[in-house]
């Protein structure tokens, strides 16, 4: 992959997507939660957390995808009543144009695009939640994930129910490849699991094997009780 360039590009639509190369050379100087969303990816996302219940950055993704130059922010131009599940459709183009351009599989699988929503509320998350919702299906059946992160987001951690990594300063979905370690992501709707198998399943390691079988049965003894 050649280096990256400091640029924006604008979309035919309602999207204006940024690299982080961009942002740091200024280009999101109006887009001010362009500027917050990439800070906190860095003094978050890319570091350890105590309460975090492992070892390792809070996402193991963000800091190679910034490495690579592959991590990037998208932000609607126009009115803020833009109609939210337009602009998930335009996301989902956007990462498509972008993913077309890379031929290395570790690129593809490093690509990362934030869709920042600073129109929504920043108090009640019900909007985001139902968004990302119903998106995820769609998106799990491509072979994409798509998650949402909200300042009072109550997803609890994998290894620490305490913990709450999906909370950012603004309102965001962030979209990526679909990767074998999603499992536990994805292993509590029966929809998303049959979609991960389909793709997955030949070359599931062992130790994502066992995750699932767990929480297979995990599943039937909550559905049994």
């Amino acid at each position: 992959m050649t280096a990256p360039t400091a640029t924006a590009t604008a979309v035919a639509g309602a999207l204006r997507l940024y690299s982080a190369e961009a942002i740091d050379a200024g280009h999101a100087a109006d887009r001010p939660e362009a500027v917050e969303t990439l800070a906190w990816a860095r003094a978050f996302l890319t570091t350890s957390h105590p309460d975090l219940g492992r070892s390792g950055p809070v996402c193991p993704y963000t800091q190679p995808s910034l490495r690579r130059g592959l991590f990037h922010i998208a932000v609607a131009d126009g009115s803020p009543g833009r109609d939210l599940p337009a602009l998930v459709v335009e996301l989902r183009a956007r990462y498509d144009e972008l993913l077309a351009g890379l031929r290395e599989e570790s690129e593809r699988e490093l690509l990362t695009v934030l869709l920042v929503l600073p129109q929504l509320d920043r108090e009640d998350s019900t909007v985001l939640d139902e968004l990302q919702r119903k998106a995820k299906d769609e998106f799990v059946e491509q072979g994409l994930m798509i998650g949402q992160f909200h300042p009072v987001c109550e997803e609890p951690g994998l290894w620490n129910h305490s913990f709450r990594p999906l909370r950012s300063p603004v309102p965001l979905l962030a979209v990526r490849k679909l990767l074998v370690f999603d499992l536990p992501f994805l292993a509590g709707d029966e929809t998303h699991l049959d979609h991960y198998l389909a793709r997955f399943a030949p070359e599931v390691p062992a130790r994502i094997r066992a995750q699932l079988v767990t929480s297979v049965r995990a599943r039937r003894q909550g559905a049994a009780a």
